[in-house]
């Protein structure tokens, strides 16, 4: 298990105002990547003290792109969140240092696209319905020619691919914990009965309300980190969970309060994996993004997608799942299914070979046995 310790944090650097698009925008405003280093901290032992969250301003303002896309050799889709443009960054760092012809200024442009999840920000996310909230647009993007390639948190991606697309490439993963963030407490247990959590996801909520009954989630607590973390310092709510990937990715773990073990919340599938995908038929950009491929990753990510399809899981479905490589090599696969209001939860385990087939049965085995303890009318509770 990779420690927040001993894990290197991404350095942001200013946006190359020659590498981004804005579709369907004059001038945007982009929240600042140039964060400050964090001092390594030893987080199991040690809680920041309770003070205001920092959040980053938005520092660069972007015009809109004049040069032709049809200039640059790799187009990226991205969504425009913070998080999202560290993740096209990313891929876009890995793409350059490992090929030669992407390494000129302006080869590679990151074309910002604006998702459905991202402009409904009223109701929650299982009001709203559906997979591909965060992924449909880019998608049809990706389809329609208007970009390259596609770079999603692996987490977003519906369990199936639309037609003509591949997605060959997963970077090597993050830390999958989730992180408790909180000016008051340090830790869930610390929260004082009738204390109220903001979180928009129902995974978060049920394993919560599962040990902690007396507690109060406000379900529809969305959007970026950046929001999220204000409403906490507007004391919206008393505390928060996030994604311990997206805060190291944005260098904000100043913020982490502590860190959830994988007993007290088992992540969501394919939690702090980044994929990349392309055009079925485009050999040229498959065999540019096959180049980062991190192979580790994209076993462990397929043997939890396996399980995540075979319980056919919505946006309405609380379940998390996880598979890692033990010491000796082998695959550990953890799931978990519960009802929404985290009165039950079903979990399983299971061990194995570190091999694609083996593992893409061991999710599924996973699946079909927590479908068969649920039984009829589970998830609707």
């Amino acid at each position: 298990m990779e420690t927040l310790c001993s894990s290197s944090l991404l350095t942001k650097q200013a946006l190359p105002l020659s590498s981004i698009n804005f579709a369907g925008a004059g001038s945007v405003s982009v929240p600042g990547f140039s964060l400050p280093s964090l001092k390594t901290r030893a987080f199991p032992h040690c809680i920041r003290k309770h003070s205001a969250v920092g959040i980053p301003r938005a520092s660069v303002a972007v015009e809109q792109q004049t040069q032709k896309a049809k200039l640059a050799l790799i187009r990226i889709g991205t969504r425009g969140s913070p998080l999202a443009l560290a993740q096209a960054h990313e891929t876009r760092d890995k793409l350059m240092a490992s090929h030669p012809d992407l390494a000129e200024e302006g080869a590679i442009q990151i074309v910002i696209i604006k998702t459905t999840g991202d402009k409904i920000l009223s109701q929650p996310l299982a009001d709203i319905g559906g997979k591909g909230l965060f992924t449909k647009e880019i998608d049809e993007a990706l389809i329609n020619g208007e970009i390259d390639i596609a770079v999603h948190s692996m987490k977003d991606v519906p369990t199936y691919l639309p037609e003509k697309t591949i997605l060959p490439c997963n970077l090597p993963r993050e830390d999958v914990r989730d992180a408790f963030i909180s000016l008051t407490a340090s830790s869930l247990a610390d929260l004082p009965a009738g204390s109220t959590i903001g979180t928009a996801s129902l995974r978060r909520k049920s394993q919560i309300l599962n040990r902690y009954p007396s507690l109060n989630v406000l379900e529809n607590f969305r959007g970026n980190v950046q929001t999220r973390l204000r409403k906490l310092n507007e004391k919206v709510v008393q505390a928060t969970l996030l994604a311990l990937a997206g805060l190291k990715r944005l260098d904000m773990t100043e913020n982490v309060t502590s860190i959830l073990s994988l007993d007290e919340m088992l992540p969501a599938v394919a939690q702090g994996a980044i994929g990349i995908a392309c055009r079925s038929n485009d050999d040229k950009m498959a065999n540019y993004i096959a180049s980062l491929n991190h192979e580790e990753t994209r076993l462990a990510v397929a043997c939890e997608r396996a399980f995540l399809l075979t319980l056919d899981g919505s946006c309405r479905t609380p379940i998390a799942g996880y598979a890692s490589r033990d010491e000796d090599g082998n695959c550990i696969f953890k799931g978990l299914v519960a009802s929404p209001d985290g009165t039950r939860v079903l979990e399983t385990s299971r061990k194995g070979t570190y091999a694609f087939q083996d593992m893409i049965n061991m999710g599924k085995e996973a699946g079909q046995e927590l479908l068969s303890q649920a039984g009829p009318g589970f998830f609707d509770s």
